[in-house]
């Protein structure tokens, strides 16, 4: 574990809806031990010695290059970080593998690759694999000897995985399964050694198969033209009776939706890792910029509407990674936990990553939109430089593009969020009715005037428990109304998402901001408050025009107009300055010409 103890409570995957958290039960950037601060230095340093000088070279396909970078990084022990000591690994924990996913996070294509290899490229084998699997392909694909790759998507089956038309039938002899079919999109797949592909035995089961480059009837395509991640080797994978040896099928016959589904929890929470990276390094070159560059006789970095855009990138970098870490240090802990009790190392993993997919899929959700932001205000600010590829943030522009749709699009982690947290609630693994109907009977209620709080973070744990109960009151109401019709409202769905995610994060960068206050005795602590209250004034109004859009989806008359009232009570927030706490922000970055939380 890398830093609670066992004594320590820590919530199941979304009951924070319904408990307060506690900020001395919630893992911070603050809590990184000396090993983890010399594993970002070591990322930092790889990519500004290896990466960032030859960024050209990578995005013209120059051959061999992507895939001797893989093996630097390998050499280096980058890849090996989170894997099991027995296959050559360092055996750490989820935290530390998140860290190096946030800071190799913002080398471009190279980032793209390296992901994709130790994540959807190894992880299959690793946690679905035979001893024997394991130990033939694992070593090699941690050291960086080999790269790895993953089958997944067709030209008419992306986010409906399970429609894929690939199949495989054993051949006479029984010693080979024959796969016929096509692949597209296939990060790393022009130079990867190890593929897990997935089809379908007999055309109905749907199965995963590991295969090796050069088995026979399989070839690839030529590499892709994109708009963005040029760098980063995409094909089609094609397969004419392809001989994979039946010690290749990975998992159980007809079970490949285990593997495919499991393992896009982990990918999603560091894929927000890794646009956190991005659009840290991003924000970091736009304020460099923003100081140098001169209009009317100084600095544009001097001027109002500059500053607001330096704070508000600043902002959402905090929260992301507030609510990214808070989610891995979770994830941490589960696992841990699971060990504990008995389960093996992959089924553990996989676990307490299940437990948190719905965590998963908001982080994946909120960080490829806060790099999204980011790389678009970075444009602006460096005005027509931005769109010269003479100024590298015009590649992160970009390469920012593809994060809200790989690894399930943003609209179906949107959708996935609040499937996920009902499915719950009616399977009784969270119990969100009894929360909910305490919510209505509050709304039937007289408010209470009492004495104000005067403790510190009152105010604003008040406004976090409230924006939970206006998530709490929207839902249920909608699920009261539509009952099993709220499955095909994807309208409403996303709106309470968009709740969900604005909520989770607010609460996030409370925690983490009332942790850090209590560590400086409140000395210096001024600007986290100045972040951490901008974005709570902020999320209420986001919560409010959420929850509004839903309920006028459903709701009409008396009970429209009632529902309406408790999301404006519940969505209040006390009146605050942000604009002169974005100068004090913005101000800070300045000074320090990066990025500098």
């Amino acid at each position: 574990m890398s830093a609670a103890t066992d004594t320590q409570q820590f919530l199941k995957g979304g009951e924070w809806i319904i408990r307060e958290s506690q900020p001395e039960d919630t893992f911070t950037p603050e809590n990184f031990d000396e090993e983890q601060l010399m594993i970002r230095d070591m990322c930092n340093q790889f990519l500004d010695a290896e990466i960032y000088p030859i960024l050209d070279r990578i995005d013209s396909m120059e051959p061999g290059l992507m895939k001797s970078l893989v093996a630097k990084a390998g050499e280096q022990g980058l890849l090996m970080t989170s894997f099991p000591e027995e296959f050559g690994g360092l055996g750490k924990d989820f935290v530390t593998s998140t860290i190096i996913n946030e800071y190799l996070g913002a080398g471009h294509s190279f980032s793209v690759a390296i992901a994709a290899h130790t994540g959807i490229g190894t992880l299959p084998i690793l946690y679905f694999g035979t001893d024997a699997q394991k130990q033939k392909y694992i070593p090699k694909l941690i050291s960086g000897e080999w790269a790895g790759a993953y089958g997944l998507t067709e030209p008419n089956s992306g986010s409906d995985a399970l429609g894929a038309k690939t199949t495989a039938r054993l051949s006479d002899d029984g010693k080979h399964y024959l796969l016929n079919g096509q692949k597209c999109w296939i990060t790393n797949g022009g130079f990867a050694q190890v593929y897990t592909v997935f089809a379908k035995v007999d055309g109905d089961k749907f199965t995963a198969f590991i295969v090796e480059r050069g088995t026979e009837g399989f070839t690839q395509g030529p590499e892709e033209q994109k708009m963005g991640i040029k760098g980063s080797s995409t094909v089609q994978l094609y397969f004419q009776d392809a001989k994979v040896p039946v010690e290749n099928l990975l998992g159980e016959v007809g079970k490949g939706h285990k593997i495919a589904f499991n393992i896009l929890n982990i990918g999603r929470l560091k894929l927000c890792a890794a646009a956190n990276g991005g659009a840290r390094r991003a924000l970091s070159e736009t304020i460099a910029y923003a100081k140098t560059r001169e209009q009317f006789k100084q600095p544009i970095a001097n001027f109002g509407a500059i500053k607001y855009k330096l704070a508000e990138m600043s902002i959402r970098v905090f929260v992301a990674e507030s609510a990214l870490y808070r989610t891995a240090h979770w994830i941490d802990q589960k696992e841990t936990e699971l060990l504990a009790a008995g389960k093996p190392f992959n089924e553990a993993l996989l676990g307490a990553a299940e437990e948190y997919a719905i965590e998963c899929a908001m982080l994946k959700v909120f960080g490829s939109e806060v790099l999204d932001y980011v790389v678009d205000e970075g444009v602006q600010v460096h005005g027509g430089n931005g769109f010269s590829a003479e100024y590298n943030i015009s590649r992160a522009y970009r390469d920012s593009r593809i994060n809200r749709i790989y690894e399930g699009t943003n609209e179906i982690n949107r959708l996935l969020t609040l499937d996920m947290t009902l499915k719950r609630a009616m399977g009784g693994r969270l119990d969100l009715m009894g929360p909910a109907m305490a919510v209505q009977k509050e709304l039937m209620s007289i408010p209470d005037f009492g004495a104000q709080d005067e403790q510190a973070f009152a105010s604003e744990k008040k406004l976090v428990a409230n924006l939970k109960k206006a998530l709490l009151m929207a839902s249920g109401a909608a699920v009261q109304k539509l009952m099993a019709k709220v499955e095909s409202e994807q309208e409403i769905l996303m709106n309470l998402a968009d709740m969900a995610i604005n909520i989770f994060n607010a609460e996030s960068v409370l925690l983490r901001v009332m942790k850090i206050t209590a560590g400086k005795d409140g000395q210096g602590a001024d600007i986290y408050m100045d972040i951490m209250r901008t974005y709570l004034y902020d999320a209420a109004d986001a919560v409010n025009k959420a929850g509004k859009d839903a309920i006028n989806s459903f709701a009409e008359g008396d009970e429209q107009r009632m529902i309406l009232m408790g999301l404006k009570r519940f969505t209040k927030a006390e009146p605050f300055n942000t604009k002169d706490a974005r100068r004090r922000i913005a101000d800070k970055a300045i000074a320090e010409g990066k990025y500098p939380f």
